[in-house]
């Protein structure tokens, strides 16, 4: 794909984004997401032979409460049930990533912080492991939020997230880093690092139109930092069958972004908050849950579409 045209298929992105809602005039009657979603035949998972090298996704969107860290959770945890190995990175201060699988980050010596800002600090020395066969983690805390502020006088400040996920790369199938809510220079560096982003995105307007500064932000990042960076996909998050508001935004989004949106969609469910609770992922929790179900589907989408 030429310079020019991949340009043109970002912006084609962003403007689609700042577009009004649906009128309300469509007909809206059906509850099931996928009367609006393309169905697609999803294939099992087949085994794989070796691991690595592992794909990086990033899971960003400037707007708080949209479900990334729960995206980076049950995505990981179902993605480790088909076989894959994988590594979750915590960047976003507040911890919630880390607080997800029942650590507390605020008692531990050292964190994706040191991993970043101390030479010294290897990342075997940082990585904990999960409740999850075959899923690790990278946790944080508040410290994180210094790095923001040190890493502003650093050499090639941008790559540094990059540079220490360099070494483990070859030892798992997928890197999933939860991004912090805004687009500052953690995010900056998460998408620098990554070879795609992966965009929750609650079935609420304000959330659609917020979507437009972040793609505007991933093609300024593509043009200048990471070329290579895709798109895997928009994941309509939060969707509520019961009001005709979810149905009109989760509509207004297939229309806007066709078949980059994912046929998993993610529906409200009590049982979220449970897991938070419990520490440790919905499909160890509650394993024959809707929102279990869910997590698995969208696992095996990416699978699907990223199957080396």
């Amino acid at each position: 794909m030429s310079s020019v045209d991949s340009n043109d298929k970002w912006a084609a992105l962003r403007g689609a984004a700042q577009m009004p809602p649906a009128d309300g005039s469509e007909d809206l009657s059906s509850p099931d997401p996928e009367t609006y979603t393309s169905k697609r035949e999803i294939p099992q998972p087949q085994p794989l032979e070796r691991h690595g090298p592992a794909r990086v996704i990033a899971m960003a969107n400037q707007k708080g409460g949209v479900g990334k860290t729960t995206t980076t959770i049950n995505l990981g945890a179902a993605l480790a049930e088909y076989g894959r190995k994988v590594l979750m990175v915590d960047f976003d201060p507040q911890g919630a990533l880390s607080v997800g699988f029942g650590t507390n980050p605020h008692t531990l010596d050292l964190t994706v912080y040191n991993l970043l800002m101390q030479d010294d600090v290897d990342i075997d020395d940082v990585m904990v492991k999960t409740n999850v066969a075959g899923l690790r983690l990278l946790p944080a805390n508040i410290d994180l939020s210094a790095a923001e502020i040190q890493l502003v006088n650093e050499v090639a400040r941008e790559q540094t997230l990059a540079r220490v996920l360099r070494p483990v790369i070859p030892d798992f199938d997928y890197i999933l880093i939860d991004c912090q809510p805004s687009l500052g220079l953690l995010t900056i560096n998460a998408l620098t690092a990554a070879h795609s982003v992966l965009v929750p995105l609650e079935c609420e307007f304000f959330s659609l139109r917020g979507v437009a500064l972040l793609l505007d932000t991933v093609d300024k990042v593509r043009e200048r930092l990471n070329y290579d960076l895709e798109l895997d996909g928009i994941l309509a998050t939060m969707y509520d069958s019961r009001t005709t508001h979810s149905r009109q935004v989760l509509q207004r989004v297939v229309e806007a972004f066709g078949d980059k949106v994912f046929s998993t969609v993610i529906a409200r469910t009590v049982r979220f908050p449970e897991t938070t609770v419990a520490g440790e992922p919905i499909t160890t929790w509650a394993p024959a849950s809707s929102g279990a179900r869910a997590y698995r589907q969208l696992a095996r989408e990416l699978i699907a579409a990223t199957d080396k």
